[in-house]
This record gives C-alpha cells, structure tokens and sequence, in this order.
C-alpha cells in the first residue's frame, strides 16, 4: 500500500474538493450546489482543504492521494498552490495536459477510467476572462505596456494567453513582472524564453510597494496593471502604497474578488482623476471554476450553460 493511502477517508457521496487557503471564505460554497442543480449533479458537494502558503509536501500529497485513492471523490479545484502541488505529489499522477506539463503547476484534478489526470486549466480562463475584458486591437490603438504584480500561475497563465495571440494587434509590446522570490521569475522567464516570442520583457525582484509605485508611475497611458500576488485576500495589504499613481486612461484589474482587496480599492479612488477602469477577478472566477468543473465531469461546457452558471453566479453575488 502506498504511503498515502493509509490516510484516505472513504465518502458517502460524491465529493469535489477545493484546494486552497481560506475556501470557506469563497463564493464557491454557495454557489456550488446551485450550478450542481442546474447541470443535473445535485448529488455532488464540495468540501474545502485549506493549506498554508508553500506548505510541507505531505499536506498535498495526502490532498492528491484522497482523490486518488477514494472512488467517490472525483476531482479539484487548486488555487494558490498549482506550483507547490505539483512538485509535491506529481508522481501520483498518471497524465499532464500539454499547459501543465510545461507550465510546472496544475489547477485542476480529474479522474479518467482509473487513471489520475491534472491540468492546468488557467491559460483558458484567464485568457476568456483577459478577451472579454481588453477590447480588440487595444494595443495598436494604445502605446499600452502590461505590469503584472505576481510572477505566480495566473501571471503565466494570462502572459501565455498573450504570447500565444497571433495577431500583434492584440500582444502588448511589453509586459514588467515583479515578484518578490527569485525562483518563480526564473521558472517564468524559462517559459517565456522557450517561446520565441517577440514581446519585450522585463522581471524584477522586489518587496518594496514604494518601488512599485515607480514603476506604475513610469508605465505610458492605457497601461495594464495587474495584481496577481494574492495580497488582499490569501495575505494582508497591496503591491503598491496608497500614494502609488495608476496610468491615465489604463486599467487595473485585480485578480481577487473577495477578502480586503486593498489594491482594488486603491484604483478605484482613482478612476476619475486617471480615468481609470477598474476590473476584480469575478469574471475570472466563473471561468476558473466553469472550466474545471466540467472536465471534472467530463461535460461540454457551451456558450449557453455558461451564460446560465454565470446568471447563476451574479444573482449570488448581488444578494
């Protein structure tokens, strides 16, 4: 018997975990049962595993070897730690997608006729969720740069969505990430260089929020600024201070939709003296979730059910 099998707890009914940091704190516990309902699973529940941030390897592999080893549990939703479960439990996986494989990180767990599948769904959806937002051939019409707070799996994920566009119109010219760890700018700038692609780069190390707040100010009008560190909602603060200056006529979108979200609320006191449009991450969430839960469930997700789960989803939202 494997190590990991003697800590597996037999379910009663089908069970979908959500792999994070505060999952009880999400939407997604609410709203669960309801897109359940609507796509004929109401049997199905969600139950949470919170993790601590980079936390020890046998934390997740037991999470991975659950799913595993447990007929009844059926799959994951993985936020916060793709990279660390990945590099933990990576050999109680029987299959990587190609985005997984390559990107080093998984955000969602299925199982496939007794094999074990992980895959990295956040190309996808943060790709959907970055088109429905960024209007088309915004960059011919704008000198726009894109600086990303994060050099973790939703940055790579929405900078591979943009390297892999084939028309220029729609790949910024540059894109400055900022990181606080040396590591995870190495893994993407690795990724970055193996794609040939022509989009200037810049990556920088720092934990400093004043240092950030010069390299907001120094960005050309309609700049992206993007917060995907986590702060706001898995850890306290912003990237950037309250004195930070965001482009005029740009866009800050913070990946997180619940928690303090400090960040986001320090763009919108600047939306009229900048005229700047502010974005959460809600959008990103319907998509991050629609698209793991139906692999999963080896669904078909189409325009029209995600319309519904969306509808769904805002009526939670706005209760």
């Amino acid at each position: 018997m494997n190590k990991c099998e003697n800590n597996i707890i037999k379910k009663e009914k089908f069970t979908f975990y959500f792999i994070g940091v505060t999952t009880t704190k999400s939407s997604i516990m609410n709203l669960f049962p309801l897109w359940m309902k609507e796509i004929g699973h109401p049997d199905t529940v969600i139950e949470g595993i919170d993790l601590k941030i980079h936390d020890e390897i046998e934390p997740y592999r037991d999470a991975v070897a659950q799913i595993k080893y447990d007929e009844k549990s059926v799959g994951a939703l993985i936020t916060t730690h793709k990279i660390d479960l990945y590099n933990a439990a990576k050999d109680l996986f029987d299959y990587f997608d190609p985005y997984a494989e390559s990107l080093g990180e998984i955000s969602c767990i299925s199982k496939n006729k007794g094999t074990l599948e992980g895959h990295a769904k956040d190309p996808i959806s943060s790709g959907l969720s970055f088109d429905a937002i960024i209007d088309e051939n915004y960059f011919i019409k704008n000198p726009a740069e894109i600086l990303f707070f994060g050099a973790g799996g939703s940055s790579i994920a929405t900078i591979l969505h943009l390297i892999n566009k084939n028309n220029p119109s729609e790949r910024p010219g540059k894109i400055i990430v900022v990181n606080r760890s040396k590591p995870r700018l190495i893994h993407l700038q690795n990724i970055v260089e193996k794609t040939g692609t022509d989009i200037a780069f810049d990556y920088i190390q720092n934990s400093d929020p004043e240092y950030n707040d010069s390299l907001m100010a120094s960005l050309p009008e309609y700049s992206i600024v993007i917060n995907a560190t986590g702060m706001g909602k898995d850890t306290p603060g912003s990237p950037v201070t309250d004195k930070g200056i965001f482009p005029a006529d740009g866009i800050a979108w913070d990946f997180n939709y619940r928690g303090e979200l400090d960040f986001l609320h320090q763009a919108e006191k600047q939306k009229k003296t900048c005229n700047l449009r502010v974005e959460d991450g809600w959008l990103y969430f319907i998509h991050g979730w629609t698209q793991v839960i139906f692999q999963v469930l080896h669904k078909e997700i189409t325009q029209e059910i995600f319309n519904k789960l969306e509808n769904i989803a805002n009526s939670i939202r706005e209760a």
